[in-house]
């Protein structure tokens, strides 16, 4: 007991001299191992973040008729990709850390999921172009603004009518008085409309109308049969209060355009979620299988005690007794190795789950997850630096502070839209018409001139009609004011609160988001301080008890101990053991939970979301991270000379 309480109290004195010693490299490794060469840098990972891209939607030329044809969304791919099945050889796949963040980029669900947010929100995008209201996101547009399509549109109307009248009087429909016999009027119309209308983000709309009116009729009374009326109708209008400028018309737009950015930072959001947890499930299950090592040798340790006291028990200079405590050490140590083996079991299938679509797939079912890397290094000390630094890097690149930061901006574009919203609607517009009449004149009429001509034209259609409403023969002009007041204006006035007291929600929303961010820098700060303290004093207390038991049992080779302290010493071994394994995995650990935390998981695996906007898309990307074929995007890495490799 004395030497227990000896060992005890020297590994926690060694602790607090380590923990307040000035700060210096440790590396989780044998006193006197060579230390392990720097792992090369990983090849840089390239997500697709849009293609194909869905804001601007399809063009009109060279085929005009794209826009009106739906648009083709690829399937989502719900097998694995080739790759994870390829690397199971006998039933085991072999994989490091890299492997594994790169088989999550290709089967991790959660990250397809979430790739369809920006591609919904590109659509928005879309829809908002035309003038329309964005149909979901994380902001919604406020303000009631006077409706205006963006979009122009040109609407033709072409019909023939046909229609035999019968006349009951005569004398006023122009057919004449006859006696005995029912009068009847034959009319025949065609007409040809061709309209454009176009709203702009002013607040302006314009149409165009051209109308053309080709008619015939029986009555005598007409003057041309058959008749051409064909005239010009150009019509503008402006919003004056509300509905003025940009910002109100644009509102949408803008709103849409937030929404799309905080989509793309929920993808962020995700992708570093994911991530880290195929870090944490990829280091339980190098613990896992280190815990399953440790019992292994405890069971070896353990037979060997157990038959070096049978061979005594056997030759008569050991008690039968003495032999019953080894044996429950070893039955101790094959229940411990039970759990173990579980427990690699079910961390097996964590890991499974994150990085495949399918891990009950035939190839995947049984398979037995081989962790290449290794805890035996300890990771840099990238906690080593001002706190106040640390957090000031977090809150600007953290996707959840820069999602609370995009709350409040669309907040505020919706405060200014719903602010325009409260005033009158003041429309200013003005027309201007031209018209045209010609065609045929009947003989009983004569021969008259028809303006602009001065000389009679017996026969005269559209190009008379035209001619006309060019030389502005029969014109036509109107100017128009309209004010439109709403009594009590509560629906703008709701919108208005709503939008401010969203904004000032979201002023605080934002400070508790930075403060969350940075206590949770801090912890994690802490924890990976904490843990390469642990880890050192975890592999001295590992040396200790194991160069107590070596003394143990020379002393019990010489009858100057007992075998219940050899037992015992030997638990207290292999705990420490599963101490120092548990040490090492926490230590990486907290490497993994600190880059979260500083939102560098990406550029620790050098993965990086590019945009189609650049210039620059993958055009055969289908889903995040892979090809059509499946097949993870890797960007070739350069050599110092500037060479692809």
């Amino acid at each position: 007991m004395i030497g227990r309480f000896f060992r005890v109290a020297l590994a926690l004195l060694m602790a607090a001299a380590m923990a307040l010693a000035p700060a210096a490299p440790v590396f989780a490794q044998q006193p006197g191992a060579p230390a392990s060469p720097a792992p090369p840098p990983p090849s840089s990972r390239t997500i697709q973040e849009s293609n194909p891209n869905y804001t601007y939607g399809k063009p009109w030329f060279p085929n005009i008729i794209a826009p009106y044809t739906p648009t083709a969304v690829p399937e989502p791919i719900l097998t694995n990709a080739p790759r994870i099945e390829q690397m199971v050889q006998d039933g085991k796949l072999s994989i490091s850390l890299q492997d594994a963040v790169d088989l999550a980029l290709q089967n991790n669900l959660a990250i397809q999921i979430e790739r369809y947010t920006p591609w919904i929100a590109e659509a928005n995008i879309l829809r908002t172009l035309s003038g329309a209201a964005p149909s979901s996101g994380a902001v919604s547009a406020l303000g009631n603004i006077p409706a205006l399509n963006f979009d122009p549109q040109i609407t033709s109307i072409f019909s023939m009518d046909q229609r035999t009248i019968p006349a009951n009087n005569g004398l006023t429909s122009g057919t004449g008085i006859g006696t005995g016999v029912l009068s009847t009027l034959n009319t025949h119309t065609t007409t040809g409309d061709l309209a454009y209308s176009q709203g702009f983000y002013t607040g302006t709309s314009f149409s165009a109308t051209f109308n053309n009116v080709r008619g015939s009729s029986s009555s005598p009374n007409a003057f041309f049969s058959p008749f051409v009326q064909s005239n010009f109708i150009f019509v503008a209008s402006q919003q004056l209060l509300n509905g003025f400028g940009r910002l109100p018309n644009e509102h949408y737009i803008r709103i849409a355009r937030v929404n799309k950015s905080i989509a793309d930072q929920a993808l962020v959001q995700q992708m570093i979620t994911s991530i880290t947890a195929v870090g944490n499930a990829y280091w339980e299950l190098v613990f896992a299988r280190g815990n399953v090592a440790v019992a292994q040798q405890e069971i070896a340790l353990a037979e060997k005690t157990y038959n070096d006291n049978k061979k005594q028990v056997d030759v008569g200079t050991l008690a039968p007794l003495e032999i019953v405590q080894a044996e429950a050490q070893l039955a101790t140590a094959q229940q411990a190795l039970i759990v173990a083996q579980t427990t690699v079991l079910q961390d097996q299938l964590t890991l499974l789950n994150l990085i495949s679509k399918n891990p009950n797939s035939p190839v995947l079912r049984t398979v037995e997850i081989i962790p290449t890397d290794t805890a035996d290094t300890a990771p840099p000390e990238v906690e080593k630096l001002p706190l106040e630094d640390l957090i000031k890097e977090a809150v600007t690149m953290r996707p959840d502070v820069l999602q609370a930061g995009l709350l409040i901006k669309g907040d505020d574009i919706n405060v200014r839209a719903t602010k325009n919203a409260l005033l009158p609607v003041l429309t200013l517009s003005g027309e201007y018409a031209t018209e045209g009449l010609s065609g045929n004149n009947r003989p009983a009429v004569g021969c008259i001139p028809v303006p602009p001509a001065t000389t009679c034209q017996v026969n005269s259609g559209l190009p008379t009609a035209l001619n006309q409403e060019f030389t502005g023969a029969y014109p036509e002009y109107n100017a128009q004011i309209s004010l439109t007041i709403p009594i009590r204006n509560r629906a703008a006035q709701a919108n208005n609160v709503i939008a401010t007291l969203s904004e000032r929600s979201d002023q605080a929303n934002y400070q508790q988001i930075v403060n969350n961010a940075s206590i949770d820098v801090h912890t994690a700060q802490i924890t990976l301080e904490q843990a390469r303290i642990t880890l050192a004093a975890a592999i001295k207390t590992r040396d200790l008890d194991q160069q107590t038991l070596d003394a143990e049992q020379k002393k019990f080779q010489v009858g100057a101990s007992t075998l219940f302290n050899i037992v015992s010493i030997q638990n207290t071994l292999a705990a420490a053991e599963s101490a120092e394994v548990r040490a090492r995995v926490n230590l990486v650990e907290g490497k993994v939970n600190f880059d979260r935390a500083m939102a560098r998981t990406l550029d620790v695996y050098n993965i990086t979301i590019s945009d189609a906007k650049s210039g620059h898309p993958t055009k055969n990307t289908l889903i995040p991270g892979t090809s059509v074929t499946g097949q993870l995007y890797i960007a070739p890495v350069r050599s110092q000379g500037g060479s692809a490799q």
